[in-house]
């Protein structure tokens, strides 16, 4: 579905952030022994809103997704109801909904206990979020810095300062990379094997970690990429008529794992003060996708929208409704890229309790 034309944009994003209005956010989570706050960036998988109001098809405000959220609430997460941000905000004891830094019902409560900036579609790679007009990396890290001067002028210079110090900030990012900048399209496989593109990210990756270090980040935990050989759509796409995992995909994802890994370490001993943390959720997540009976699903290749071998984003919309599965939870996947909510919970959880003590 992400076979698209590039778009030469240049995404010059201006937020106002309201301090009024209903906020989702607002649920309060278990008394908070963590840290003060919970920022995300990256993409899909931990993106609660922030395409909504961007020049992109790459959005899900629009049922079915969410209709599980707040009693049937489409707000821009790619899944019927909760994605791994909102648990992890939940684990962490700060809230239980992480809400988008461009949601426009924000109040200084929400801006205080954390925000996301993730954008789905993106990736490490700058053409990616070119070709598919969403929020680059970059322009993620933009919106950081503007989030910092809102919170100084609420609270004070050195409140917002201890904030951003003491937080926990969590990204992930590559899949879409690999599944659809490089895969699907030739613009980079005229210039890149696999092992070199994956340096390139890996590039692109270590910047965006230093710059954030350098805007006061200390605590940042990195998602490993998932097996993305194995969602739905790669299954339809690259993985013949019995519809297997794509192994190249998969092999281009353990790569990059691989390189993602001692990158981060190495940035821990050069950053004084910095604690990265690889979290490796690709073993977790193949475990699910190959043992997903263990789990108590029944479906494990295909998506709950539509026939769920390709519809996503856009393509999963009201007109899919009657095709549509009608009990989500014995689903791994919402859509052919995404996880539904219970399978996203597991995740989260298991995740959360393997690299606990690194986060609080």
């Amino acid at each position: 579905m992400t076979r698209t034309l590039i778009i030469a944009i240049s995404l010059e994003i201006t937020v106002s952030v309201f301090l009024y209005g209903k906020s989702l956010a607002a649920a309060p989570a278990t008394k908070n022994k963590g840290p003060p706050a919970l920022f995300a960036f990256g993409d899909s998988m931990l993106d609660t809103g922030n395409n909504n109001d961007l020049l992109t098809a790459l959005k899900c405000n629009f049922r079915p997704y969410g209709r599980d959220f707040m009693g049937g609430k489409p707000t821009g997460r790619f899944c019927n109801g909760r994605v791994p941000s909102d648990f992890l905000a939940e684990l962490l004891g700060l809230k239980k909904y992480l809400p988008a830094y461009l949601d426009k019902g924000l109040k200084t409560e929400d801006l205080l206990t954390g925000v996301g900036f993730a954008s789905g579609a993106t990736g490490y790679d700058p053409l990616t979020s070119q070709i598919a007009s969403v929020i680059s990396m970059p322009n993620q890290l933009n919106l950081f810095k503007q989030y910092k001067r809102n919170i100084t002028a609420a609270v004070g210079q050195k409140q917002a300062a201890k904030i951003v110090a003491q937080s926990t900030y969590v990204m992930i990012a590559g899949n879409n990379d690999i599944a659809n900048t490089y895969f699907s399209t030739p613009f980079r496989r005229v210039h890149y094997d696999v092992p070199s593109y994956t340096d390139l990210l890996i590039d692109h990756a270590s910047s965006f970690f230093m710059d954030l270090y350098g805007q006061g980040s200390r605590k940042i935990a990195v998602l490993s990429m998932p097996p993305i050989g194995c969602v739905p759509s790669q299954r339809t796409l690259d993985g013949g008529l019995r519809r297997e995992c794509s192994e190249r995909a998969n092999e281009a994802a353990l790569l990059f794992n691989s390189k993602l890994s001692p990158k981060l370490k190495d940035l821990s001993k050069q950053l004084p003060g910095s604690r990265f943390v690889y979290m490796d959720v690709y073993n977790t997540l193949l475990d699910i996708f190959q043992n997903h009976t263990k789990y108590g699903f029944e479906v494990g290749n295909k998506g709950c929208c539509g026939t769920g071998n390709i519809e996503a984003s856009i393509l999963c919309n009201r007109l899919q409704d009657t095709a549509t599965c009608k009990d989500d939870t014995k689903y791994v996947f919402w859509d052919s890229l995404h996880l539904t909510e219970r399978a996203y919970e597991i995740l989260s959880n298991e995740t959360f309790n393997k690299y606990k003590n690194q986060l609080l």
